[in-house]
C-alpha cells in the first residue's frame, strides 16, 4: 500500500497537516500531477487519505491522512530516522 518512489513522501508530509494539491506539489518538486494524482487516488482507495472537495470556485481540495493512516506514523517516523542517520552514508 505504500511501496514505490512518492507515497511515503506524500504521507511524510500529510502526517502533521492537511494539505492542499498544489501544496503537495510544491513540497515534492520532482513528482508530476499525473503520477500525484495517481498516487493519491490510490491512497484514498486503500483507506489511508481522506480526501475533502470544497465547494468554492474554483474547486479546493485538501488531502489528511485518515485514522486508518494514521496508524502509519509510527512506521514513517522509524523510516525518516533511518534515512536522516544514514544520509552521509559513504
Amino acid at each position: 500500500m505504500i511501496g514505490g518512489k512518492w507515497k511515503a513522501l506524500i504521507l511524510f508530509w500529510l502526517r502533521d497537516q492537511v494539505c492542499q494539491f498544489g501544496e503537495l506539489r510544491r513540497k515534492i518538486p520532482h513528482i508530476s500531477e499525473r503520477m500525484l494524482t495517481q498516487q493519491l487516488r490510490e491512497l484514498e482507495q486503500d483507506g489511508i487519505v481522506h480526501r475533502k472537495v470544497h465547494p468554492v470556485v474554483p474547486p479546493r481540495v485538501e488531502y489528511s491522512l485518515t485514522p486508518y493512516g494514521r496508524t502509519l506514523r509510527p512506521i514513517t517516523d522509524m523510516m525518516c530516522k533511518w534515512g536522516t542517520k544514514h544520509l552521509q552514508r559513504d
